[in-house]
């Protein structure tokens, strides 16, 4: 495959996965490891989280659905506990291979995210917030679900960031820690990597771009 461009998930790819943090919330509080995953799972497409990351409904609205879907589930977990969890710690490595990539393809980065915290890393901090911002600047196209009222798995969310670049899936190479993203992506003729560790991330990479990234 001729690679004209490299798309990009934000969170769990550019960043630590939120799931980490998820898996701290948990064990801190006695929860059951990966229940937060489990509440986010249910309906998924149209729970809290799915109307919260389309924009749907308001920040203290997905508090109290999200609430009640998890005491649905068998714990209490406040949708308002969860988002301060979503802004993980960024990957100097992979934030490289971005620039690596942008000096020889078009780069793109659709991140399904909510309207919390600062910026489209959802950060808690401005300091956080201007260090996501500065890497969002390194794309030459950004789609977030929160703006585009669309979220990932949705096929039309990869269409529209292909129509932005002007570049035939067939010729995308695309990242995510999630499957379920991929699935899509790969459907449309996209080479995809699912990023479960940056080393193995930058290797996979590497491998589809025929870029040196060590």
């Amino acid at each position: 495959m001729s690679v004209e461009a490299v798309l990009w998930d934000f969170g769990g790819v550019l960043t630590s996965s939120p799931f980490e943090a998820f898996n701290r919330y948990e064990a801190a509080r006695g929860l059951p490891r990966d229940f937060i995953r489990r509440v986010n799972a249910a309906n998924p497409d149209a729970n809290a989280w799915a109307l919260f990351e389309r924009a749907e409904i308001t920040t203290a609205e997905f508090d109290v659905k999200f609430l009640a879907e998890a005491s649905a589930l068998g714990h209490e977990v406040r949708g308002g506990d969860v988002l301060p969890l979503l802004s993980g710690d960024i990957r100097p490595k992979m934030v490289a291979a971005l620039e690596a990539c942008r000096a020889r393809f078009k780069v793109g980065c659709i991140t399904n995210n909510v309207k919390s915290g600062s910026g489209a890393g959802m950060a808690g901090s401005m300091e956080k917030a201007d260090a996501v911002a500065a890497i969002m600047a390194r794309f030459h196209h950004v789609i977030e679900s929160s703006k585009a009222g669309l979220r990932k798995p949705d096929p039309r969310i990869y269409a529209l960031m292909c129509e932005a670049l002007d570049v035939d899936p067939a010729r995308c190479v695309y990242l995510d820690d999630l499957g379920v993203n991929l699935k899509p992506a790969r459907a449309m003729g996209m080479a995809t990597i699912k990023v479960e560790g940056e080393a193995q991330a930058l290797v996979d990479l590497a491998a589809a771009t025929g870029i040196d990234l060590t």
